[in-house]
């Protein structure tokens, strides 16, 4: 029998795999950075306009993936859009620790709001970093890093 959260689990990542936002090659762009996990095969592009003052203008991505891959892209780049570089870091952080379990979902200290549905996720080994390429990719993008693997 499934919870209510996986339910809700199931709906949110199929509906961003189906209808996945601001899944285009953003051009121009200031930072972008591409991202594979060999294990699966996933493979993004993460497409970044920052402002001077260090605002994230837009976000993007683009590539193959599974649906958990897209779906978490998908939603990443909806939380990024006018944050900080400094918050986009940070919700990186929390968006790791979150997937591995060293983030309670329900902690007020976290900043994830609909992000916490990938929270049962580190119950799937295999599945963790199909969730966190495109957040990975993000990262490397803010580094000036070119391309980032899970491994």
């Amino acid at each position: 029998m499934t919870t209510h959260s996986e339910d809700l689990y199931q709906q949110v990542i199929l509906e961003h795999n189906k209808r996945p936002r601001n899944f285009v090659e953003l051009s121009p762009c200031s930072h972008e950075a591409e991202g594979y996990n060999p294990l699966c095969g996933d493979h993004l592009h993460v497409y970044l306009r920052v402002s001077d003052s260090g605002v994230i203008e837009e976000a993007a991505f683009h590539g193959d993936g599974c649906a958990i891959s897209k779906a978490s892209g998908s939603m990443m780049t909806v939380a990024l859009k006018g944050k900080t570089v400094a918050e986009a870091k940070a919700l990186f952080e929390e968006f790791r620790k979150l997937v591995t379990k060293e983030l309670d979902p329900a902690s007020p200290e976290q900043h994830l709001g609909k992000l916490t549905v990938f929270s049962g996720i580190w119950k799937y080994p295999s599945r963790v970093k199909c969730a966190i390429l495109a957040w990975h990719t993000m990262n490397g993008a803010l580094d000036q890093k070119k391309t980032v693997s899970t491994e």
